[in-house]
């Protein structure tokens, strides 16, 4: 098999089903997917050191809302401010698309911080369990935006490689003859002003009014397979140590690895925005990369005192489940 043989043409239709207006789509499947999976996990974690499961429904709506406000609210402020200033009712509009994982992050935090606040939970304690299934739905998220043809990678000429049609922000002019394993697409409007798009069988000629595809890096799945590491790696840590978890040494981890980790994959993803092309120009980091930083940094400093702190070296939590199973006992 020749390398161009194995690139992977990728057309999976992003919408599910039509459901009368609405429309189920894969990434919000995949997203509700994540928050899903993640209680089941955190649930069978916290019952494993006695405490109450409730707990969890409460922390999963202070996360959706962090999450889903954060990402939007993020990618207002740190990708395209100048656009939504002048088009405000534009945020509202969240099904357009538009959501950055820094301002989720922001988000989860202050919402962390809250909850712990208001129901007498250490901070870090929460934050070093909270990161573990963090990684679950960061993996769920990409795949959601692989399924969207979205935040593509680079040109590259790895068998591996993924071929985007259907993303039509990067399509380029065709050459003659087309690099190994392009594809041709004609895009046209229907007659009720959808815009649509054709993958042309292979050996078309080009013409004028064709577009290209070439093959790119599948950075989606890069980012997906990295959070399931992170997840293995912070459970197995967790389950290690349980209780007596040093106090911060999940978060500081995960936060130094998962940004470190999104620095690097920067290098071979395309800019999500044009606005980035003069801060890479100068600096030679796009937005992604220079948010990540503060985060490295703080995961650093956490990392660095994990557990450290005579008077309080694991963090606390309320420890109520034996005492809600023996209220059930009595109840019954």
């Amino acid at each position: 098999m020749t390398a161009s043989l194995a690139y992977i043409t990728w057309t999976a239709d992003p919408i599910i089903a039509h459901l009368g207006p609405l429309l189920l789509r894969w990434y919000g499947v995949l997203f509700a997917a994540g928050f899903v999976i993640s209680s089941f996990v955190i649930t069978d974690m916290f019952k494993k050191e006695d405490v109450r499961p409730y707990w969890v429904d409460v922390l999963t709506f202070y996360m959706v809302v962090a999450t889903v406000l954060g990402a939007r609210l993020g990618h207002v402020f740190f990708y395209d401010w100048p656009s939504y200033s002048a088009h405000p009712w534009e945020i509202l509009k969240i099904w357009h698309g538009g959501l950055a994982s820094h301002g989720a992050t922001i988000g989860i935090l202050l919402a962390v911080y809250v909850f712990s606040v208001r129901n007498k939970f250490d901070y870090l304690w929460v934050l070093d369990r909270i990161v573990i299934v963090v990684a679950i739905a960061g993996a769920c998220i990409r795949l959601g935006n692989l399924m969207n043809s979205e935040i593509v990678g680079k040109p590259t000429d790895m068998p591996w490689a993924f071929v985007f049609p259907l993303d039509t922000e990067h399509l380029q002019a065709p050459v003659t003859p087309l690099p190994p394993g392009a594809a041709l697409v004609q895009r046209s409007r229907l007659a009720s002003g959808e815009e649509h798009t054709e993958v042309l069988p292979v050996g078309t000629a080009p013409a004028p009014t064709m577009e290209m595809a070439v093959p790119r890096h599948p950075t989606q799945i890069y980012e997906s397979l990295f959070c399931v590491f992170l997840f293995v790696l912070l459970y197995s840590l967790w389950n290690k140590y349980r209780a007596r978890t040093p106090r911060g040494l999940l978060f500081g981890l995960f936060v130094v690895l998962l940004f470190t980790f999104r620095i690097l994959v920067e290098y071979l993803k395309e800019n999500q925005v044009s606005q980035e092309t003069g801060i890479i120009a100068q600096y030679h980091l796009n937005i992604g990369q220079l948010l990540s930083i503060p985060f490295i940094l703080i995961g650093l400093w956490v990392l660095l005192r994990a557990g450290k702190d005579p008077k309080n070296p694991y963090g606390y939590a309320p420890r109520d489940l034996a005492e809600e199973e023996a209220a059930l006992k009595v109840k019954g």
